[in-house]
C-alpha cells in the first residue's frame, strides 16, 4: 500500500449540498425551502409538531409516578468495600461510617444517606454504620465477623423529629 493509495470507503464521506448558488444548482432561489410560509423563515422550531394533527407524545397514554419525596441512596456494593479496604483507603479496625466512605472516595456524596448492597465478597470484618442495607449484606458482613447498624436516613429522621 503506497500513500497515494489511501482512500475512504466508498459512501464514507458526502459532499455538503451547496444550496442557493444560482439556478444551475438546482437548489438555487429558495434553496429547497418552497415558497413562502413557516420553515421557509429561519429560526423554525417545529419538533414534535405533526400539522395540527395530535402530536405523538400526547396520543400516548402516561404511565407511572415519581414520588416527589423518596429517598435518594448512594448505593456501595460489599466489594467495593473489600477493594478499598485491601487498598488501605479504608480502616478495617476503624468504624466505617458515611462520612468515612465519602473521606475514603468509596461515594462521592451521602445524598439521603448510604444503602450498602450485597454484590461482590466481604472478607474484611468491618464495623458499619449507614442508612440502609439489604438484607443480604447485614448477612454477609456478620457472616464475614462484623457488624453493620442501620440507622434511620436523613430526611425520615427530619420529617420524624417535625
Amino acid at each position: 500500500m503506497k500513500l497515494h493509495e489511501l482512500h475512504d470507503n466508498p459512501g464514507a464521506n458526502r459532499k455538503k449540498k451547496r444550496v442557493a448558488r444560482g439556478p444551475g444548482s438546482g437548489k438555487g432561489k429558495t434553496a429547497g425551502r418552497g415558497i413562502k410560509g413557516q420553515t421557509s423563515r429561519s429560526g423554525v422550531a417545529l419538533n414534535g409538531y405533526e400539522g395540527g394533527q395530535m402530536p405523538l407524545y400526547r396520543r400516548l397514554p402516561k404511565r407511572g409516578f415519581s414520588k416527589p419525596n423518596r429517598l435518594d441512596f448512594a448505593v456501595v456494593n460489599l466489594g467495593q468495600l473489600q477493594t478499598f479496604v485491601d487498598a488501605g483507603k479504608l480502616d478495617a479496625k476503624a468504624e466505617v461510617t458515611e462520612d468515612a466512605l465519602v473521606a475514603a472516595g468509596v461515594i462521592r456524596r451521602k445524598l439521603d444517606g448510604v444503602r450498602v448492597l450485597a454484590k461482590g465478597e466481604l472478607k474484611a470484618a468491618l464495623t458499619l454504620t449507614v442508612a440502609g442495607a439489604s438484607q443480604a449484606a447485614v448477612e454477609a458482613v456478620e457472616k464475614a465477623g462484623g457488624k453493620l447498624t442501620v440507622t434511620r436516613p436523613a430526611k425520615e429522621a427530619a420529617a420524624a423529629a417535625e
